[in-house]
């Protein structure tokens, strides 16, 4: 379910808060569902606990999980969360720089625009990624 790749430049906790946004859009996680504790992810995946904890953390500032205290981390039962401008402007700048990045390796406009659709609709369908 949760997939992590040691050898990514990615840090480990970045990639634990993707794969847990991933697997919210694909509606595998859904409102209110549980997540592991943080010692049951650690173990899961691996890792230190403390790089599941700056995860849940994280994904807790964003508002897309809440931590119950006694309870637990559930994914966040509000799903009309308001959008943070300043995030989404991090996002547009990331997708610019790769965007700049195919054009630089010979993509065109159209080839591009088309492998984002077909991301888009991966994650929107639960599609696997490779």
């Amino acid at each position: 379910m949760f997939q992590i790749n040691i050898m990514s430049d990615q840090p480990i906790y970045e990639q634990i808060i993707n794969n847990i946004k991933e697997l919210s859009l694909k509606n595998i996680l859904k409102p209110n569902d549980k997540l592991p504790s943080v010692r049951k992810m650690a173990s899961l995946l691996s890792v230190n606990p403390n790089t599941v904890s700056k995860a849940y953390q994280e994904l807790e500032r964003q508002e897309v999980i809440i931590t119950v205290r006694g309870r637990g981390s559930f994914m966040n039962p509000d799903t009309d969360i308001s959008v943070d401008k300043n995030r989404v402007g991090e996002a547009v700048k990331k997708l610019r720089e790769i965007c700049i990045e195919l054009a630089h390796l010979g993509w065109n406009e159209e080839k591009i625009l088309k492998e984002i659709k077909n991301i888009n609709q991966e994650i929107r369908k639960g599609g696997k990624n490779d």
